[in-house]
């Protein structure tokens, strides 16, 4: 097996400010967290459901996302339980292991429950009984979910390996190797489709690949970012966060690079700016919103790259993926605190608060689901 060496994105961070700083010693004013501004007048999310499960190391920030399918939340816990629930009714609840835990969040399609773990085996469970279908082992630790498309599982493992499962029987129908990197952040962008016969896969190299679901061939290759610098930590060009497709552009971000947009009916780059995230984008039709590793939400404009606006009242307080939940922006940071910010102007607007740093913000069927590093699962609805 090939050995790649991961670093704990606050690790990153560190590093690269001891690289830049040398002789220089960094003011406390500018490693403190921004405080949260007062607001004269304060729109609030309304809570819906809550649910508590085992918290993840603090070095090892793992997204363990909710899924949502046909009106059940199913819930991963990193002790080892999968659970589902109707409303606020839990319908079922699955230990899967006890030595190693779940690293990866849930993905539920097609009647089955998909989770893996730190020992690279993968789970698929009947989404009705909670029974266990299937296991496989991988040759690496799953630490993103899993895609179900066109009957197969499409699972990524961090020793860079794709793999793809029969959906109903578990077995294994193809492989793809993805380019090894000496080093990478603590971190892996889920798969994706591209389309009904694509998946699009985000590597530790900044590029992405179109692979074919059915056959595992690969019909795209793109580089998305590109990182400068002279040592190894300056170099680090991850792709962490999900590409998102809107249309035939694809919108992609990456640490210490840049965010792009690609045309890819005409293979080539729409736009580009420096900025470096490890989060999802979000995207609509019109507009293209991020948040970077320092703090900062911007706003673009998915056509001409025209930066709309951008807010640094959140810096250096460890923003999630940004999500538009109704007529607001959401974004979670450390503390636990769900900022909403008007996505027209940039200015912030509200706030509402869970526990422990947000790890994954996701919005299904009108409601927010956001995950905490502290174990907190809740679902909110608008006011």
């Amino acid at each position: 097996m090939d050995k790649k060496f991961t670093i704990p994105f606050a690790l990153t961070i560190v590093a690269a400010a001891l690289v830049g700083c040398s002789s220089h010693k960094v003011k406390d004013e500018n490693t403190k967290p921004s405080p949260l501004p007062k607001l004269a007048q304060s729109k609030q999310l309304v809570p819906v459901f809550s649910q508590h499960v085992a918290a993840t190391n603090k070095n090892d920030d793992l997204r363990l996302r909710v899924a949502v399918d046909q009106g059940v939340l199913f819930i991963a816990d990193p002790k080892g339980f999968v659970e589902a629930y109707k409303g606020k009714q839990r319908l079922w609840s699955t230990k899967l292991t006890k030595k190693y835990g779940l690293s990866a969040g849930v993905e539920a399609a097609d009647g089955i429950v998909v989770v893996g773990n730190q020992k690279g085996e993968l789970f698929a469970l009947d989404q009705t009984t909670g029974q266990t279908k299937w296991t496989a082992q991988l040759s690496g630790s799953i630490i993103s979910p899993s895609h179900i498309q066109a009957g197969r599982v499409i699972t990524v493992s961090n020793d860079g390996n794709v793999y793809a499962h029969d959906e109903n029987t578990g077995q294994q129908l193809w492989t793809y190797r993805l380019p090894s990197v000496p080093f990478s952040l603590r971190g892996q962008a889920a798969p994706v489709q591209l389309d009904p016969n694509h998946v699009l896969i985000a590597t530790a190299n900044a590029y992405v690949y179109g692979i074919d679901v059915i056959s595992g061939v690969p019909r795209l290759q793109r580089r998305v970012a590109v990182a400068e610098g002279r040592s190894d930590v300056q170099r680090l060009n991850d792709i962490d966060g999900d590409p998102v497709m809107m249309g035939q552009f694809m919108v992609t971000t990456s640490y210490q690079g840049q965010v792009t947009v690609t045309d890819l009916a005409q293979q080539q780059v729409v736009w580009s700016d420096d900025a470096s995230s490890n989060q999802r984008p979000e995207v609509t039709q019109s507009k293209v919103f991020i948040t970077t590793t320092t703090g900062k939400v911007i706003a673009y404009d998915l056509m001409s790259g025209q930066k709309l606006w951008e807010n640094d009242q959140l810096l250096r307080r460890n923003l999630s993926n940004p999500v538009l939940f109704g007529s607001n922006l959401v974004v979670g940071d450390f503390d636990g605190v769900l900022s909403l910010i008007d996505p027209d102007t940039g200015n912030l607007i509200g706030r509402s608060n869970t526990k422990g740093q947000v790890s994954s913000l996701r919005v299904i069927d009108n409601q927010l689901y956001v995950s905490t590093q502290k174990g907190a699962l809740s679902v909110w609805q608008n006011r």
